[in-house]
């Protein structure tokens, strides 16, 4: 992938680690030390995302950038690895504001925090351990480089155009919030509605935001033309690594689709392709979608 074609986002910062105000969560509801280390635990014990169980047990509903926890962040510096995510998400911010213009409407791009070890966001204190994640209360991605090691040494996922796609699921989480998906989700889930399981509110959501993932990789090829032999299946190859039966499999040897919260391999890579051979947001409905 020739990333350096892209142009540098002025909104990557680096967290300094002079977060204040300890764990807080939409809606003034906070989760103590203990409670998150338990959600944590459970988490990776049982292949899910744990920033994901955070931002539900927070609320989802939160878009107001005031809520979050107080962060001493700094620009972030221009080592190949940060420039790296500048030039995707700096991608992003041209596709979608370009959609957004496109329907008479400003697009409101995320910050991107870097962070080492912890961080604290708006939905609450968060280890290199959950992953990169989207907080809804802060408009905000979080990401630790390390992850990116990660993704190779441990899901056998290398290749920029890998990397890439991560930036922009967890970007497509922004979106469903500036559309209001996440909304609607959060409404859903109080009337009752399963968040988890293989059909559940959790699993559409994630399936969606690969398809905008996807959707985001469709304009910015036809933008940079930056993607080389290769890339695509190293993307489609990321996602299938990642689904909650492989991620299951690989902890405790089986998988049980009563817990998946972000959609089984298959279903990743369908719902990925789909948005980068399309093009089309429309077509990322996974909420009406009778088969995932």
């Amino acid at each position: 992938m020739r990333w350096q074609k892209g142009r540098a986002s002025d909104n990557v910062v680096e967290d300094t680690g002079g977060g204040g105000g300890g764990p807080r969560f939409g809606g003034g509801r906070g989760l103590g030390l203990g409670g998150i280390v338990l959600v944590v635990i459970v988490s990776l014990l049982f292949g899910k995302n744990p920033g994901e169980i955070l931002q539900l047990l927070g609320g989802m509903g939160g878009g107001d950038g005031g809520q979050g926890a107080s962060q001493e962040v700094a620009p972030a510096g221009n080592d190949e690895q940060t420039l790296f995510v500048k030039k995707i998400l700096g991608s992003t911010e041209d596709v979608w504001g370009q959609m957004f213009q496109a329907s008479g409407k400003q697009y409101p791009a995320p910050r991107l925090v870097l962070f080492r070890g912890g961080v604290d966001s708006a939905c609450g204190s968060a280890s290199s351990a959950m992953g990169p994640f989207y907080c809804p209360g802060d408009r905000q991605v979080y990401l630790d480089l390390s992850f990116f090691q990660e993704m190779q040494d441990r899901f056998q996922a290398a290749g920029d155009f890998a990397r890439a796609y991560v930036i922009a699921h967890e970007v497509g989480h922004h979106i469903q919030n500036l559309i209001g998906v996440m909304q609607q989700v959060d409404q859903q889930a109080r009337r009752g509605v399963p968040m988890e399981g293989a059909t559940g509110l959790s699993v559409r959501q994630e399936l969606q935001a690969d398809c905008f993932a996807g959707v985001w990789a469709n304009h910015a090829q036809r933008q940079l033309d930056w993607l080389d032999p290769g890339d695509v299946e190293a993307a489609l190859n990321a996602a299938n690594q990642i689904g909650d039966d492989a991620l299951q499999k690989r902890s405790r040897g089986y998988a049980v689709p009563d817990s998946f919260t972000h959609g089984s391999s298959a279903e990743r890579v369908r719902w990925f392709r789909q948005g980068l051979s399309s093009g089309d947001i429309n077509r990322c409905d996974t909420f009406s979608a009778s088969q995932l």
